[in-house]
């Protein structure tokens, strides 16, 4: 698979990441509904089968059981894989998940991420999400620290904004962005890819398939069908009413396109994320082997201008349809 340097270091990332939101399971906030943690592990070996040499986790997806899930999976294998995480949520005895940058956190949620991953170092360790707003500087201060210490090797950011990348960067450099984009959601396009292309941070894209929503197995009633513990079902815009019902006509109409390019839609949609040079790889969400099988050919697929510029027209007919909507 072809691999890309990340931002200004030395990592060189496959442009298939492996996600491990979903291996989580469902028994929180933000869960994806039941998940064998055999299979999981099955689902990491064979990514790492066909090539993908990275892992994108996070301390609260499952509440500490992804990663714990991770780190069963790397046992003796750990130097082997690039591996990232994030902190900047935590929770409660009850699961009552809140967001939290100080310094303290920060190191405490280090340690215990580094324990249940069963690692010496994190390769590439992520502040989730910039809120407290105020707190952005402490946080990161506190990153840098374990940098220093060669408990994190490189700091990085995810859902930062430009005006936030300006004030952390003024600090330290930051390795890489993890922001969403997709077909669906393209909002990084004008300000943010170009600000991480002039200050050679990498992009590192999440949910490049719309929480499997561009993968073309969905149907209305396949979402009303999901289990009541999959936050998609209730929480997740794109999969409700009054954009559902547009979203599963665009991909649809997606079909034929990716049947030219002899593609699954799955495939379509990371390609299509994959085109932009900015992007040093699209994080796929995967919870079977047989998944990983098919997304990691995406990272050998190339689009050409008529094809991206047919599904161009397919999204702006989307856009139209969602306006006149609202």
């Amino acid at each position: 698979m072809r691999r890309r340097r990340l931002g200004h270091t030395d990592l060189e990332l496959s442009v298939i990441g492996f996600g491990a939101w979903a291996i989580g399971g469902g028994d929180y906030a933000f869960g994806w509904g039941p998940q064998d943690d055999r299979e999981s592990i099955k689902a990491i070996h064979k990514a790492l089968d066909v090539d993908v040499n990275w892992i994108d986790t996070a301390a609260v997806y499952g509440l500490g059981r992804s990663e714990e899930v991770v780190g069963e999976a790397l046992k003796g294998i750990r130097e082997e894989v690039i591996l990232a995480t994030k902190c900047g949520l935590v929770w409660d005895d009850q699961g009552n998940i809140t967001n939290c940058l100080t310094s303290e956190s920060v190191r405490r949620e280090a340690e215990s991420s580094l324990r249940r991953l069963r690692t010496e170092y994190i390769d590439l360790y992520q502040i989730h999400w910039p809120n407290p707003d105020e707190d952005i500087e402490e946080a990161w201060e506190e990153m840098v620290k374990l940098e220093e210490e060669g408990k994190v090797r490189y700091p990085a950011v995810s859902n930062f904004d430009t005006q936030q990348m300006s004030r952390a960067a003024a600090i330290h450099p930051i390795a890489s962005l993890q922001p969403p984009y997709n077909m669906f959601r393209r909002g990084i396009e004008s300000e943010i890819l170009p600000y991480c292309s002039e200050h050679a941070i990498g992009v590192v894209a999440y949910s490049p398939m719309q929480n499997g929503l561009l993968t073309g197995k969905f149907t209305k009633e396949s979402i009303q069908n999901l289990p009541d513990d999959d936050f998609r079902k209730v929480k997740n815009v794109h999969f409700q009413e009054p954009e559902v019902g547009i979203n599963l006509e665009t991909v649809e109409k997606l079909g034929p396109i990716a049947q030219e390019q002899d593609l699954t839609l799955a495939q379509l949609a990371l390609a299509w994320v994959l085109r932009r040079p900015e992007v040093t790889s699209a994080i796929t969400g995967t919870r079977k082997s047989s998944q990983i099988e098919e997304t990691a050919q995406a990272g050998e697929q190339d689009l050409d201008e008529s094809t991206v510029a047919g599904i161009e027209a397919l999204l702006d007919e989307r856009e139209e349809r969602l306006k006149a909507q609202a």
